[in-house]
């Protein structure tokens, strides 16, 4: 195992930033590369955790002679979200400086313009510099996976549907219980690696087979235990081992027996109005048109100054925020259902 840096220095005098990198040689060239990087929103700690245990693993697999394929992993892919503590808060979301999402706006390039990331990086802000270094050093494997996490979730994850039904090995690995097949039409880090391949020889592919950019979200913030992080990183390893980037026994995968749901087809709860929560029902429930699923206490004890917010259609709940205080339209659930939304969707993320 090799560890590096990528140093990122600061907007203003005196500040830098220092991102280890762990990289594992593989023994066969043939084998599929591998890029894992975790917490791109700094205060989302899951893919930390599952990191630090699959290191433990692939360092292992590594004194065996396992290691086929090159595998890279960054264990907290944001230093500059790290230092973001506002009034004793981590803001690991948004960069305060240009107010930006760190997993929004990564340069959409061809791959035959991947060097192009790296020259003259000087002349960026030091956000830019981190995003397009991580880009550029993702863009040399051919499976990447970002790993995040919800307020409040159930494991479930972002793919493309050029990737799909092949990427169901790792939904099943990972035992999650929902898939939403993304359209590609956004500038979030799986989408701008997948972006390049599709668009690597300018004519733009459908299908990507072998290769995989995808969003892992797995649970919620408040999910970094042990046991959990034990579990996933497990997943993580028997996908590369069936994938051939790692020897071990390939025993196939489960199909993926979870909800798949393209974007369209999930109900984004809003509240009505600002006020306090009460919620009705839990991720994992599986909820009927026209069911309660939270109270919004708009204008405690006056008449009419309690407001439901019921399912608009059937389907799973995957996410729920964990804040009990909403702003008017602001995010209360996710959930993934089996027709479209009547709610006009734009191209893209769900979220901001």
């Amino acid at each position: 195992m090799d560890i590096s840096e990528i140093i990122i220095a600061g907007d203003t005098a005196g500040i830098e930033w220092r991102l280890p990198v762990f990289r594992f040689k593989g023994r066969n060239a043939a084998a599929p590369k591998t890029y894992i990087q975790a917490a791109l929103h700094a205060n989302e700690l899951p893919g930390t955790a599952l990191a630090h245990f699959l290191l433990e693993k692939l360092q292992q697999a590594e004194k065996n002679g396992g290691i086929l394929g090159d595998i890279t992993v960054v264990p907290q892919a944001n230093p500059i979200g790290t230092a973001q503590s506002h009034f004793g808060e981590l803001q690991g979301r948004f960069d305060l400086g240009s107010r930006t999402n760190f997993n929004r706006d990564f340069p959409l390039i061809s791959l035959a313009d991947r060097d192009s990331l790296i020259d003259d990086l000087d002349r960026h802000s030091a956000t830019d510099r981190l995003k397009r270094q991580l880009l550029h050093v993702a863009l040399g494997a051919d499976l990447m996976l970002d790993l995040h996490c919800d307020d409040e979730a159930l494991q479930y994850a972002y793919i493309d549907d050029a990737f799909w039904p092949e990427a169901g090995d790792l939904a099943s690995a990972l035992d999650m219980e929902a898939v939403f097949l993304s359209d590609g039409e956004s500038s979030a880090f799986e989408e701008a690696v997948a972006y390049a391949w599709k668009y690597e020889t300018g004519q733009k592919k459908t299908r990507l087979p072998g290769r995989l950019s995808v969003t892992v979200e797995l649970r919620g913030t408040r999910d970094v235990y042990p046991e959990l992080a034990s579990k996933d990183a497990e997943g993580v390893f028997r996908f590369l081992v069936a994938r051939g980037a790692i020897s071990g026994d390939t025993d196939a995968l489960a199909p993926f027996a979870g909800v798949i749901a393209p974007l369209d087809n999930i109900e984004m709860i809003r509240a009505p109005e600002a006020g306090a929560i009460l919620f009705h029902r839990d991720i994992g429930e599986r909820v009927r048109a026209g069911d309660l699923l939270a109270t919004i206490l708009a204008r405690p004890g006056q008449t009419n100054g309690a407001l439901e917010v019921r399912a608009p259609q059937d389907g799973l709940i995957v996410t729920r925020v964990s804040t009990r205080l909403a702003r008017r339209r602001s995010d209360l659930m996710k959930i993934a259902c089996a027709q479209p939304s009547g709610a006009v969707r734009k191209p893209g993320p769900l979220e901001a």
